[in-house]
């Protein structure tokens, strides 16, 4: 009871008349950002910052939180119709992109923008509710305990990739390679820059991302030779019933993924993505379609990158630490307007606190009425013909990795992987499990070493902590478990005789 009180208090602010119309702006703002490609959410709050100094308080910060989750919904937009992803929607182009290509461009548009709405409500009813305590969930995780997690996450690599399971694991072997790039946190170090200078930093997960997934996906598109244009007819934005009730058990499942994912930190939407999409490859019932431009590939991965967004908000919020670079410039705004976030802030700024999380739902509607009835509006532009289009999008690609460090040397790196992107295409190597490997290695790597450091060297500290221990366990469950159908499918296959012998069987263990 106490809670709601909490929240209609919290509405008494947020549907002030100021507040909606910065909420507005929030959402406008951050779903252009996100259609288009490479110019995230982190640029534009960074641009806007000083913005706040002659903005209210509470307008300021519903507006820069508008920006930041309105993003997560648009950005699945660029990479459904065009296969161009920001970092939280590589996965929308495995299933996004291939319902594209079959015409149902308008159902995937649809279905993601519902299922963000369906993440983002569960997300806040978490925030709500738990706030005060889940903030504290993050203390009980150890350095054991993260690279333990992230272990978890590459088992994902045999349901994010759509080819064989070997080809995979090469694939994210290499995007963990590529996440060694860069000065060694440690000892200061520079690893496998070949003494140039602009890879002292590493390469960018945007470069990485625009190159594999949107410069890749065009220069196939040239070479085929064909005239042809993103949206060769009407698009048809609401489903049928039937698809209506595929939508739903997907979405719930992701927004509740998210929700516990993005409390944590080093998770966020970019994880919750993968993890999403990999548990409805296991449990749905509609598993096997998965990859191949299916509702669920769409639903799950979009309720829980919306979901994280919101939550990553908690351990700001409850203890003051900032889980992503977004949240670090939200704190920045914080502190420019006086405000310490903490354990104290609900009991010492009762008004934002509440009136941020209950203006989360009011642009949360804003942003389901921007992303389904008008999408047919902000598509528009996507009509004309490839061969006019694509000098845009190329274009749009170079402003947005110049504009994460202001670089020249980061446009040609986005280059050499549009290469790369379309030698994957050509060999037939999905990009998705590089992605995978490129967010997890340097994590693993970094915590794996901070435990090596606090154990003195000691592997029993994975098997001492209970949550380290619990994670490893459930990975041996899950390998067993899989070498157990692996077999079974084989000696079924043989019964039935050699032609019934998938090549996908690989790919399923």
């Amino acid at each position: 009871m106490e809670v709601l009180n909490n929240l209609a208090f919290g509405f008494s602010h947020a549907l002030t008349m100021q507040n909606l119309l910065f909420c507005a702006i929030g959402c406008t703002v951050g779903t252009l950002v996100g259609l288009l490609p490479g110019l995230g959410p982190l640029a534009t709050i960074s641009l806007l910052l000083p913005l706040t100094y002659s903005i209210p308080t509470g307008g300021a910060l519903i507006m820069l939180a508008g920006i930041y989750y309105g993003a997560q919904y648009g950005d699945s937009v660029s990479a459904i119709t065009m296969k161009i992803p920001h970092a939280s929607s590589i996965v929308a182009c495995i299933d996004g992109y291939a319902m594209t290509l079959k015409g149902q461009t308008g159902l995937a548009l649809f279905t993601a923008g519902f299922s963000s709405f369906v993440g983002g409500t569960i997300a806040i009813v978490v925030l709500a509710w738990m706030a005060p305590m889940l903030g504290e969930v993050a203390f009980l995780f150890g350095p054991a305990d993260y690279c333990s997690m992230m272990l978890v996450g590459f088992v994902c690599v045999s349901f994010v990739t759509t080819g064989s399971l070997l080809n995979g694991l090469a694939m994210c072997f290499i995007g963990v390679l590529l996440g060694q790039i860069g000065t060694d946190v440690n000892s200061g170090m520079q690893r496998y820059t070949m003494d140039l200078p602009f890879l002292a930093d590493g390469v960018g997960l945007v470069s990485i991302a625009l190159g594999c997934f949107g410069i890749a996906e065009i220069t196939k598109n040239l070479d085929a030779r064909e005239e042809r244009s993103p949206f060769n007819g009407k698009i048809n934005l609401i489903p049928t019933w039937a698809e209506f009730k595929r939508i739903i058990p997907s979405a719930l499942r992701g927004g509740a993924i998210g929700s516990f994912l993005g409390i944590l930190p080093g998770g966020g939407p970019s994880i919750a993505q993968f993890a999403a999409y990999a548990i409805d490859k296991k449990v749905s019932k509609y598993k096997h379609e998965i990859g191949t431009g299916c509702i669920e590939g769409v639903a799950g991965q979009a309720a829980a990158d919306e979901a994280a967004a919101r939550t990553s908000f908690i351990p700001l919020m409850s203890i003051g630490i900032p889980e992503n670079p977004v949240m670090a410039l939200m704190l920045a705004a914080f502190v420019i307007k006086g405000i310490q976030p903490g354990p104290n802030m609900i009991a010492s700024h009762p008004d934002l606190f509440w009136g941020l999380v209950a203006s989360m739902w009011v642009g949360n509607c804003f942003l389901l009425a921007l992303n389904v009835p008008l999408v047919r509006y902000w598509l528009s532009v996507f009509k004309i013909p490839y061969a006019v289009l694509f000098p845009s999008i190329l274009f749009f690609c170079c402003i947005g990795t110049y504009s994460v460090n202001n670089s020249l040397d980061d446009i040609f790196i986005t280059a050499v992987f549009g290469c790369l992107g379309y030698a994957f295409m050509r060999l037939e190597l999905d990009a998705a499990p590089l992605m995978l490997g490129f967010i997890l290695g340097p994590m693993l790597e970094e915590n794996f070493r901070r435990a090596m450091l606090i154990s003195r060297g000691s592997f029993g500290v994975f098997v001492n902590r209970p949550i380290s221990a619990t994670l490893l366990g459930l990975i041996g469950v899950f390998v067993v478990w899989q070498l157990v159908a692996f077999v079974r499918s084989i000696q079924k296959a043989r019964r039935e005789g050699p032609a019934a012998l998938p090549a996908s069987d690989a790919h399923g263990a």
